[in-house]
């Protein structure tokens, strides 16, 4: 009869060393790895606590980096104002003593034709100082390919000239900065018929 028992208890130590070898459910421990239920929440709770003091300085750092943000770009708009507001500074400057001596010039009770004539030149070298001051420069184009980009041809006519030159300029054209301020106004030659 021993061999009867025996058999029974191999498919027993069979059925037990199965069940240890199954993992356990989703998601839970193994009851031996299990922590005691109070450490689990002190620990949990410690944890937590770390994570709310973390959150917290985030949002610190985040509310700071936004207003930062804010300062910067309120003064950056200040900045655009006042240099609009302000943009002209320099050339009113270069431009206030060519007025001075226009006053004076017209203040002048007995200035002969020559005098004025004198007065004008100067004044008129003070204004073209102040223009180059400003990186105001004049185009003057007569002999030049005609430039549709700086130029405004007001009428065509026949020339001895190349075609597409200019001829004749009515009215000098200014570039601010090597941008177009006002252009030229021109006549252009076109081909003999």
């Amino acid at each position: 009869m021993q061999s009867n028992d025996s058999a029974p208890q191999e498919p027993a130590v069979v059925a037990a060393a199965d069940t240890a070898a199954e993992p356990p459910a989703s998601g839970e421990m193994p009851i031996a790895e299990q922590p005691l239920a109070e450490e689990s929440g002190a620990t949990m709770r410690e944890e937590l606590q770390q994570a709310r003091l973390k959150a917290d300085e985030y949002q610190d750092l985040w509310l700071r980096a936004k207003a930062e943000t804010e300062n910067v770009r309120r003064r950056a708009q200040e900045d655009i104002a006042k240099a609009a507001r302000f943009a002209v500074d320099r050339f009113a400057r270069e431009l206030l003593p060519v007025k001075d001596s226009l006053e004076a010039a017209l203040a002048t009770e007995a200035a002969t034709a020559e005098s004025l004539r004198a007065g004008t030149e100067l004044t008129l070298k003070q204004l073209v100082a102040a223009f180059e001051k400003s990186a105001l420069t004049e185009i003057n184009p007569v002999g030049e390919k005609f430039d549709p980009n700086r130029h405004q041809a007001i009428s065509v006519v026949e020339s001895a000239q190349e075609a597409n030159t200019v001829v004749t300029v009515l009215q000098k054209g200014y570039l601010l900065a090597e941008r177009v301020l006002r252009p030229a106004l021109v006549i252009v030659a076109k081909a003999a018929s």
